[in-house]
């Protein structure tokens, strides 16, 4: 699919990996709908990027939230051809603590956020991109899900964050034969360790840790890495359905 003059959504958009996709799809021309909780974060990036970028404050759960967000996208930049979701929290906790069991809440938050927050914005912007006129190829926009490798290689303590994780990974494959017939192409991305928000709080003891655990290269990856393989599924219409690793081969053990 052409992304110069296409028009994108992508939640979680003002900060780590959603502002990474948000500025590498900007640099090729695209129209950017930044939705995001982080309303400072969210506008300053939508300045640096200029007319052509727009914040709308969106917290995923929210039904209303997704509607609007997809509605002003429209409003502003025209016909939805692509979603890119990134918004997503990090938790950890044992089943079994040393206060108890699991706080229940955080787990229902984790997959409030990443899960069902993940398929809301599918959902939003399915509906949209299936209203849109096909291209020449019969194909009328992409959406692309954040997953993570700890859907398979889960840690001890990340139970709320490889659920939430894992079932990205299990829905993306109904949701590519199901929107198929529209014209829309559904793909995840499982990013191994990433130099994001997300881990700015890691002291370097366990930054070298991490990373000598991946065989190479042996770093965090970098957002604009993936925003790079982003870049890549929307402009190849044969990848669809499928879930690719972005990690350096690394397989994490249980600690």
């Amino acid at each position: 699919m052409e992304i110069s003059g296409s028009s994108f959504l992508v939640t979680g958009g003002a900060s780590g990996l959603g502002a990474a996709c948000c500025r590498q799809l900007a640099a090729i021309g695209a129209k950017v709908l930044i939705a995001d909780t982080n309303e400072e974060a969210g506008n300053s990036l939508a300045d640096t990027l200029g007319t052509d970028a727009t914040f709308v404050a969106t917290d995923v759960r929210i039904e209303e939230d997704l509607e609007a967000a997809v509605a002003t996208s429209v409003a502003a930049h025209g016909p939805l051809r692509g979603l890119i979701a990134c918004a997503g929290v990090l938790a950890a906790g044992r089943v079994v603590g040393r206060n108890g069991p699991h706080d229940l809440q955080m787990f229902h938050n984790t997959i409030d956020i990443n899960l069902n927050g993940t398929f809301n914005a599918a959902r939003s912007a399915a509906v949209e991109i299936a209203k849109s006129t096909p291209n020449q190829d019969g194909e009328r926009g992409v959406i692309i899900m954040t997953a993570s490798i700890a859907a398979w290689d889960g840690q001890i303590g990340q139970a709320a964050y490889a659920a939430s994780k894992g079932g990205i990974v299990s829905m993306t494959l109904p949701m590519a034969r199901e929107l198929g017939r529209h014209g829309i192409r559904v793909t995840a991305i499982a990013p191994g360790i990433f130099a994001t928000p997300m881990m700015e709080s890691v002291n370097d003891e366990l930054r070298e840790s991490l990373e000598s655990q991946i065989p190479f290269p042996q770093r965090f990856g970098l957002p604009a890495e993936f925003a790079s393989l982003a870049q890549h599924i929307i402009e190849n219409q044969m990848i669809n359905g499928s879930v690719l690793r972005l990690d350096g081969a690394v397989r994490m053990g249980p600690h």
